[in-house]
């Protein structure tokens, strides 16, 4: 006993002697003698986040309950600056100087600690997340991509995500309460928290332009154009990024956002952010640590998803890297992770590519993320790349599923959008189930249901990278209908007409010979006159 207790004292003496001033996660060993009970949840979350729960079958548990606050204040008696505390790790995330942290250790209810950076004045800096282009044409790219994924038919039906929350996670959203693309969001209440992490000013709305320019991918309406993916739910900014250095901090930055978002009754989280190699060599992740379970940021997302969450994130921008894998969380199972592809349907030479450690497929789909159309923090219309482009325009889509979908639970939409990927059939790890697509995960979710409209048509897969699309009509039996594509110029370049039947609906659509475009189809039948937009890829 003796032994070991010295062992002890020297291992402690040890650790504390390599110890720094800086930034550190103090844990603790449990949450005894709290005041919160699980039959009394409202005292901790919001109403809509117990309903979120009880959707996704999710129990109410001591790991949603706050940290001990006799804990943290003790902490805090022994000099430490607490700059947050994270619920579901049990934790303070605080600001120590040399010395400060032999005292804490000694505390009987803390168990461990982490340093997760140093000491630093937050400001903006170096973005590495994503490149700009020039402003070219871009009206055209704006509905390429919003057609990609089906969004523009998604518009027609008056989907535009209202009644889902969406919580951006970001490095800064300056411009936003300015611009006029951004007005509407303000006017309508719909920008419902807002959250200054990284400098805790209270002003989310300063550091870099990167949250801008991805919030304006789903949320921006600036009549005659452009128009965001889901530019009617609602919002919630937080600021997790501090683009100026790379530390684990920034991973604890995520997983508070994430605790907020879930209290404040978040839907869908947006994280156009990764981790994997950091300025302190000691902090890198190894490629066989992308398992979904090692990084503090992969478990964050991980626990937002048991709590009913649907987390969308980017796949990283590694791709021409000696990395070249997804960052975490993308490695997380169940996070949907979103690679890049360009306007004509290859994989963008950045966009990080799967599998995971233990072989799973990631990314799990992919948009345009190569020459994506955004509104800047100085309010001018541009172009962007990076899978934290592509994000964005899943997220759109994923709210707006949730909007004609409110009963699905997180992992049965999960499902439903992996389903509608155009690789949904042969999925791999560069573009993992392909382009999702609005009006095909419709049909799978309607294909055993009575259809609301007897006169819908749809159109899949949308884009198209093969040599056939398929064309399903709700009309009667014995019905004759006619279908041309034009392409942009109006030249005829496919007609087909006959019967329509069970046995050939949908109807199977030859179009090899046309090239990579974007088309009208009109379909015409007794009833339905239709044009539906159709990128042949």
């Amino acid at each position: 006993m003796v032994k070991n207790s010295l062992l002890f004292v020297l291992v402690l003496w040890t650790q504390l002697s390599m110890a720094q001033d800086g930034r550190y996660a103090i844990f603790f060993k449990d949450k005894d003698a709290t005041t919160f009970s699980i039959e009394n949840p409202l005292a901790f979350l919001s109403q809509k986040s117990v309903d979120r729960r009880v959707k996704n079958g999710v129990a109410i548990s001591t790991e949603d309950f706050p940290v001990n606050k006799s804990y943290v204040d003790q902490v805090k008696s022994l000099g430490a600056d607490i700059l947050y505390t994270s619920r579901w790790m049990n934790a303070a995330i605080a600001q120590l100087d040399d010395g400060e942290l032999s005292d804490i250790l000694l505390l009987p209810f803390v168990s461990t600690y982490e340093y997760i950076g140093p000491n630093a004045e937050v400001s903006g800096g170096r973005l590495r997340k994503v490149k700009d282009k020039k402003d070219s044409n871009l009206g055209i790219v704006n509905q390429v991509q919003l057609s990609m994924l089906g969004l523009d038919d998604m518009h027609e039906e008056n989907v535009y995500g209202q009644g889902v929350t969406i919580a951006v996670f970001d490095s800064g959203f300056p411009g936003v309460d300015q611009a006029d693309a951004f007005k509407a969001l303000f006017d309508e209440g719909r920008v419902i928290y807002t959250k200054d992490i990284i400098g805790n000013t209270g002003n989310v709305f300063q550091y870099d332009g990167h949250g801008t320019e991805v919030l304006s991918i789903m949320a921006a309406n600036q009549t005659g154009s452009f128009l965001g993916g889901a530019p009617k739910a609602n919002y919630q900014l937080y600021v997790t990024e501090e683009v100026s250095t790379e530390f684990r901090i920034e991973e604890y930055n995520w997983l508070v956002a994430a605790e907020k978002a879930d209290s404040a009754g978040v839907d869908v989280i947006n994280s156009s952010l990764g981790y994997n190699l950091f300025d302190d060599a000691s902090m890198d992740y190894t490629k066989s640590q992308l398992d979904g379970n090692t990084a503090l940021v992969s478990k964050a997302a991980s626990l937002a998803i048991s709590k009913g969450i649907f987390v969308v994130v980017s796949a990283g921008n590694d791709g021409n890297s000696s990395w070249s894998l997804v960052n975490p969380p993308a490695d997380v199972d169940g996070v949907l992770a979103v690679g890049s592809i360009t306007s004509t349907g290859n994989l963008s030479s950045f966009s990080s590519v799967g599998p995971t450690a233990d072989d799973r497929i990631k990314p799990d789909v992919v948009a345009l993320g190569s020459g994506v159309s955004v509104i800047k923090s100085n309010g001018t219309t541009g172009f962007t790349s990076g899978t934290s482009a592509a994000t964005p325009l899943i997220t759109s889509l994923v709210a707006g599923l949730m909007q004609s979908f409110p009963e699905l639970t997180v992992s049965a939409l999960y499902d439903l959008v992996v389903a509608s990927g155009s690789m949904s059939d042969n999925p791999d790890n560069l573009k993992g189930y392909g382009v999702p697509n609005y009006s095909g995960a419709k049909i799978i979710q309607l294909g055993e249901e009575p259809r609301e409209h007897t006169s819908a048509v749809y159109l899949f897969p949308n884009p198209s990278f093969g040599n056939t699309v398929k064309l399903e009509m709700d009309v009667p039996i014995g019905q004759r209908a006619t279908i041309h594509i034009y392409n942009l110029q109006g030249q005829l370049m496919l007609k087909s007409e006959g019967e329509i039947d069970y046995s050939n609906n949908p109807v199977e659509l030859d179009v090899s010979g046309i090239g990579s475009g974007l088309y009208l189809v009109k379909v015409e039948s007794e009833g339905i006159l239709r044009t539906i937009r159709l990128i042949k890829l």
